[in-house]
């Protein structure tokens, strides 16, 4: 993957971020999942701020909750209790048919299976989002993504027909190709290679840094999670402690403190 100078546009977003406030916020989130004997708390009071122009990565023991705290903050999920706001929406506010319309005015996602639409070429699949909305793509922003992300010579290629590697990097142009205020991956390097993983992950990280993109990773490899600004941990559905411009070491020794059993009474 290359790098390319930024565009002047560029540059002038990444400076009008350092200020900004928050581009969303979590607030005493309770997700409950079934009722009686089969109820399950995915999240338990769960609170987060997530800072404009930055990469934040969301960590947690299998069952913590920060799939769950993802989809909820991205409107892909109603909340039993508690306030989730994007920019100056609250978001539980919202029927269905609104939070369908924020998502695809205000958000872009990145999944770990692409979720590319096999008939259409990478470009196509790129601009899909602005086709959905009504909306036109911005030359000089498509030709950054496109240079930047080294998929000059994909564009009219269908899915089938690249490396899996290309496929996630066709879904990061798609998810960034309206300049949504607030990017959510889920394990955005699961499917890839080792070669391929750090790229994304340096793309991301870029994207924060230099065009002022924030963006929001759920994963469970401390080696992603390294690429981020700040690391949010989850254990039991809520928020139990974070962890600025994270080590691969430092961001393992939180986690392995996170799976230790809880001590019994007594001992």
């Amino acid at each position: 993957m290359t790098s390319t100078p930024l565009t002047s546009t560029a540059a002038t977003v990444a400076d009008g971020v350092r200020s900004a406030p928050p581009a969303a916020t979590a607030t005493g989130v309770v997700k409950i999942y079934g009722r009686g004997t089969t109820e399950v708390r995915a999240l338990a009071g769960a609170s987060l701020v997530i800072p404009t122009g930055e990469l934040t990565a969301v960590m947690g023991p299998s069952g913590s909750g920060k799939s769950t705290l993802m989809q909820t903050m991205a409107g892909l999920d109603t909340v039993d209790e508690g306030s989730i706001r994007l920019g100056g929406t609250e978001v539980t506010e919202l029927s269905e048919k609104e939070r369908t319309l924020l998502r695809r005015q205000r958000i872009g996602f990145v999944f770990q299976s692409f979720n590319l639409v096999p008939s259409l070429t990478a470009r196509e699949n790129i601009t899909l989002p602005l086709r959905l909305a009504g909306r036109s793509a911005d030359p000089a922003w498509l030709d950054e993504l496109v240079a930047t992300l080294g998929l000059g010579d994909r564009l009219a290629h269908r899915p089938s027909e690249l490396s899996g590697g290309q496929q996630q990097r066709v879904a990061v142009a798609r998810a960034l190709v309206t300049r949504p205020e607030i990017v959510f991956a889920d394990e955005p390097t699961g499917n890839l290679d080792s070669h391929h993983g750090h790229a994304l992950l340096a793309f991301l990280r870029r994207a924060a840094r230099e065009f002022g993109q924030t963006v929001v990773m759920v994963t469970h490899d401390a080696t992603a999670a390294s690429y981020a600004n700040r690391v949010v941990f989850l254990a039991d559905g809520r928020v139990v402690g974070d962890l600025t411009e994270p080590t691969v070491p430092a961001v393992m020794t939180r986690m392995a403190g996170l799976q230790q059993p809880a001590p019994q009474a007594g001992r």
